[in-house]
């Protein structure tokens, strides 16, 4: 009696042939054992090689594998219209909602327990939806509609057939219901394509981890763009590293593909789930549907997927257990960073320094200002940072010129030179303090070296040149170059509500630059006179703060970056302590650092550290 043994996942689908009285049981227990490490060899080095090409981009991996997806699903619909046209088509006569009553009737809890197994039967065409950041809406609708739902059907409805004339093939239906002159070439599509079949949720993953990122919710990994027109196409070498690693310790860990199977399925459902209660809020809150509407959806889709999801947990200790745990070690590092993100951010607003201090320190800010640029990073678009009060405060000296940098990273794929840099003057002209945001889009490079520094001083000089025109300008229309919005108060003349006039020594300060806007013309008694010599001074003005700024590039520039350690406080419980003190110095160590982010060059870094105790 010949025992034949198979596995039915396609990229596994090797044969052995043994005659269970022709060998001694250990012979064949050795040879299965071969046979199986032959297999799981196989996988790894074809999961090493796929996860190798994800760095080529998504867009440049489907269109070599598309063709693949393609062909497979037009052969398993072929196949299942071959199985129905030969072996009857009375099984479409399943469509019928009559025959899920009668089998769950005579089935009882065994019938129940199986969706577990008719599960797997869907899991992968969800996959398809999260790929609506990668490729257009219509892609993945028209996809779907026509060509993976209904070959679907047609394959399992032509394996039903099948089977209906052959019950003792249950095992590996799908490859003993192929045509004997198409089954090699069906085999080879079936491994290609169970191959490619985990694009979509390699993809779907780096589209998660970004979002996470976006929200502070992950710890800041390298995200590489790799298309000019999606910006939802990107590759994240360490999380592909990660799931390629994932990916073999559970091929090579489990003993069958039942298992698999059920990791799958419990991992499928709960996302179906999850999407479900999400939906369920996106129409209320954001589309506003009509209750009823609602509710028909809320019913609909709970009562199809809590039968799936309570099936499946019969399967828990049989392999539903991983997806499980993997989930709960991603939740609590995205918890934990996220609440010492928050924390963090948190304590820099609350501890902005307020104007009125800087303007109390003077224009030395109490300090020794000497020669040269500090440029201070900050997340903060507004406000003086704590770290510069920390540095000032903890330092005996402070840079002649000191500009608080913000980088700032917009959904766009590219931010052009003249919009990249929003120059402001924080305080009085003598204190030569200035706030600098740097917008970059996800394909512009900060690079390292003398060009982001030039880039800036440019900008720098432009904006003292154009703020000193504007103060001494004509009666013709006064403009400023990249400005939201443009303040001037005059330093004497300025008229209070009875018509008279008052002196003041308050120099004038432009708020915020950010477009090109027109500011209200001087009242037209002005006289020319008065226009030209203040045209005079303020040329005078703006030659002397450009050398004066030329001369403290040529000083030199120091990037100062802040360092905020956050600790748990002492009289915290444990697990706060384990979270913060342990899990969250673990993730900030190994997580890339500002200085890598802004690719700040390592010979004129200076950081400033700082502990805060939440």
């Amino acid at each position: 009696m010949e025992e034949r043994h198979s596995y039915s996942c396609p990229c596994w689908h090797l044969h052995g042939y043994w005659r269970r009285d022709s060998y001694p049981g250990y012979i064949s227990f050795i040879s299965r054992w071969w046979h199986q490490g032959v297999v799981v060899l196989v996988a790894v080095v074809i999961l090493v090689g796929f996860f190798s090409l994800q760095h080529y981009g998504t867009d440049r991996v489907s269109w070599l594998f598309a063709p693949i997806v393609l062909l497979w699903f037009l052969l398993i619909g072929g196949i299942g219209i071959f199985n129905i046209w030969k072996h009857g088509s009375r099984v479409l006569k399943a469509f019928s909602p009559v025959y899920i009553y009668h089998y769950f009737k005579r089935g009882g809890k065994k019938g129940w327990t199986s969706l577990g197994g008719i599960m797997l039967s869907i899991t992968g065409t969800e996959a398809l939806f999260a790929d609506l950041a990668h490729f257009p809406v219509s892609a993945v609708q028209l996809a779907f509609t026509l060509v993976v739902f209904p070959c679907l059907l047609l394959a399992y409805s032509g394996q039903a057939a099948y089977l209906m004339n052959n019950m003792t093939h249950s095992q590996d239906s799908f490859y003993r219901s192929i045509p004997e002159s198409i089954y090699w070439p069906v085999f080879v599509v079936a491994t290609a394509a169970a191959i490619v079949a985990s694009q979509a949720t390699i993809t779907a993953t780096f589209s998660i981890v970004k979002q996470a990122l976006a929200h502070g919710c992950f710890p800041r990994v390298k995200v590489v763009y790799t298309s000019k027109k999606f910006a939802g196409q990107i590759y994240i070498p360490d999380i592909n590293w990660i799931l390629m690693i994932l990916c073999i310790a559970v091929t090579a860990g489990f003993e069958n593909q039942n298992q698999i199977g059920n990791a799958y399925g419990t991992a499928v459902v709960i996302v179906m789930l999850v999407t479900t209660f999400l939906m369920i809020l996106i129409m209320i809150l954001v589309w506003r549907c009509h209750w009823i509407l609602v509710l028909a959806f809320t019913c609909l889709s709970l009562i199809v997927e809590f039968s799936y999801f309570f099936s499946v947990i019969f399967k828990v200790d049989q392999g539903g257990w991983v997806p499980l745990v993997i989930a709960g070690a991603f939740l609590v590092i995205m918890y934990v960073w996220h609440y010492g993100t928050l924390k963090r951010y948190e304590f820099e607003m609350h501890s902005k320094v307020s104007m009125a201090w800087i303007l109390g320190l003077g224009p030395s800010l109490g300090l020794v200002r000497v020669p040269g640029i500090g440029l201070v990073y900050t997340e903060l678009a507004s406000g003086v940072p704590p770290i510069f009060s920390h540095f000032i405060t903890n330092l005996p000296a402070i840079h002649s010129v000191v500009v608080f940098v913000c980088v700032k990273y917009l959904p766009v794929y590219t931010v052009p030179e003249e919009e990249r840099f929003l120059v402001k003057r924080i305080g009085p002209k003598n204190y030569h303090i200035f706030r600098c945001v740097a917008r970059y889009g996800y394909k512009d490079l900060h690079k390292k070296d003398d060009e982001f520094e030039k880039k800036l001083f440019d900008n720098l000089s432009t904006f003292v040149k154009l703020e000193s025109m504007m103060e001494g300008c004509s009666d013709s229309d006064e403009y400023s170059l990249y400005g939201q919005e443009t303040e001037l108060l005059p330093r004497a003349g300025l008229l209070n509500n009875n018509g008279s006039t008052f002196s003041s020594n308050v120099e004038f300060t432009i708020n915020s630059i950010d477009s090109i806007v027109q500011v209200r013309s001087p009242p037209p008694h002005v006289s020319n006179n008065t226009v030209r010599s203040s045209g005079q001074v303020s040329s005078q003005t703006e030659i002397d703060e450009v050398e004066f700024l030329n001369n403290c590039r040529d000083a030199g520039v120091v990037h100062i970056l802040g360092n905020t350690v956050v600790i748990a406080r002492r009289d915290s419980n444990f697990f706060k302590k384990l979270a913060v003190d342990y899990i969250y110095a673990f993730l900030r160590k190994i997580c890339r650092e500002n200085s890598v982010i802004f690719n700040v060059p390592h010979e004129s870094l200076l950081n400033v550290g700082q502990i805060f105790s939440v």
